[in-house]
């Protein structure tokens, strides 16, 4: 922290980042205190507070309240061109991708899963709740809505792992387009404890409705992912 032409908490924010390049902390690491990391610095807290958002905002750190400042994980991205399942998102960026169900039955559609799957009031639907990790850990929590006659020669265990495979396998089926609609919500209690946050923080609601190649709908999803563990891909 010699040049007089750099703020301070630039200098400390350089630092702290060519550090961790360097692998001084490891992604998920939890860095020292803000105290610590002052006197370390010779700096006031506020100074060290400031390089310290600075990281946080590039998404280099990730603040936890109650619990301290960790490095920040890679987020998982999905470009948003095409239909592709999450399974495959998650093996296309060299991550482990699995699924808890929460629950899983069939059941009349609403009003709402009837129009978004062209269905009528008669026809049932197979409704799952899914956890999805990506190397162990939860990224989005997603209700699922399936035609049950699309799926009702599959075991549950084939659905609930995944479904575009499953619809794929020896051709039976090719995946189509998908219409998304993305909003910024914060997490409610149940949604913060199935995630492993805490209540308040931001996610994204993502509403979705997946084609077959031949234009039949095939499934209405409603998720929930984790802001700072997710991030969609806008290619033109």
């Amino acid at each position: 922290m010699t040049n007089k032409n750099i703020p301070i908490y630039i200098q400390i924010h350089d630092q702290i980042r060519e550090e961790i390049e360097k692998g001084k902390w490891a992604v998920g690491d939890r860095l020292p205190s803000e105290r610590e990391l002052a006197l370390a610095f010779n700096v006031s807290r506020m100074t060290l507070r400031q390089a310290v958002q600075t990281l946080a905002d590039e998404g280099i750190l990730e603040r936890r309240i109650g619990s301290g400042t960790y490095v920040a994980r890679e987020k998982v991205q999905e470009r948003m061109t095409g239909t592709t399942s999450f399974s495959e998102i998650m093996l296309e960026q060299g991550k482990k991708p699995s699924s808890k169900t929460v629950s899983y039955f069939v059941t009349t559609p609403s009003s709402s899963e009837m129009e978004k799957l062209n269905l009528a009031a008669d026809e049932p639907i197979v409704r799952m709740e899914r956890i999805r990790y990506a190397d162990g850990l939860p990224i989005c929590f997603e209700v699922a809505s399936i035609p049950a006659r699309l799926v009702e020669e599959y075991p549950k265990k084939a659905i609930t792992d995944s479904l575009y495979q499953t619809l794929t396998k020896d051709g039976q089926h090719s995946i189509g387009k998908a219409e998304q609609k993305v909003t910024a919500v914060v997490a409610s209690e149940r949604i913060a404890e199935l995630l492993e946050i805490k209540k308040g923080e931001p996610i994204l609601r993502v509403k979705q409705i997946s084609f077959l190649s031949e234009g039949e709908a095939f499934e209405y999803v409603r998720s929930q992912y984790v802001g700072s563990r997710f991030e969609f891909f806008l290619e033109r």
